[in-house]
């Protein structure tokens, strides 16, 4: 199952690296691409992303599981997998509520739930990478 493991957690990294950190800046620099058109799209995309990634963490857990991997291992992909947990749980509801709002012509202050949502994503990437290549 370490084969299984390795590539989930290189599969899961490179969809984490190509939507949060390429695609959703990316897109708010789009010509004519306003604000609101901006969210409805990002929306979209990280609640693909999010369940794409709730299968990816049951895949991981359950070759780690049946696997005999190193416990630093185990513990990097269980710390890539406690941080989805919190983003769904405890940020996006927040997100959600926020983008809710702008959506619907609301203006105000920007979220600090943003904020939280990257600083776990990059608390995310980096127990993948050291999952993965503790893995190889």
């Amino acid at each position: 199952m370490t084969g299984v493991a390795t590539a989930v957690s290189w599969l899961w990294l490179g969809m984490v690296l190509a939507i949060s950190f390429l695609e959703a800046p990316l897109k708010f620099r789009a010509p004519g691409l306003d604000l609101r058109t901006g969210l409805a799209i990002g929306r979209l995309v990280f609640r693909a992303l999010n369940a794409v990634e709730v299968v990816l963490a049951v895949v991981l857990s359950a070759a780690l599981a049946v696997g005999d991997e190193s416990r630093a291992a185990v513990v990097a992909a269980s710390v890539a997998v406690a941080v989805l947990a919190v983003q769904l749980v405890a940020v996006r509801p927040a997100l959600s509520r926020r983008s809710d709002a702008v959506l619907a012509g609301a203006e105000g202050p920007r979220s600090h739930a943003h904020l939280w949502y990257v600083g776990l994503e990059v608390v995310k990437v980096l127990g993948l990478i050291v999952a993965g290549v503790l893995l190889l």
